[in-house]
């Protein structure tokens, strides 16, 4: 599970980035509906598409496995 708020990230970066989500869309080739759909949603999205406006925005992305307490 993802422990950042995603859809805070993007929106604060947008903000001091001076861009939007559609033109992030525009960026890395997608429509701006569909970067929506990846920001609002509440399932874990991690995808070619989440990756590319993820450093679009400046971030690198980090995948962290943990075992899991059974």
């Amino acid at each position: 599970m993802l422990k950042n708020n995603i859809e805070m990230d993007v929106k604060m970066r947008c903000i001091e980035k001076s861009t939007t989500q559609a033109k992030i869309a525009e960026n890395i080739g997608t429509s701006p509906s569909y970067v929506n759909k990846i920001v609002r949603s509440k399932e874990q999205i991690m995808n070619k598409t989440f990756l590319a406006m993820m450093e679009d925005l400046g971030f690198d992305v980090e995948l962290h496995y943990v075992e899991r307490e059974e």
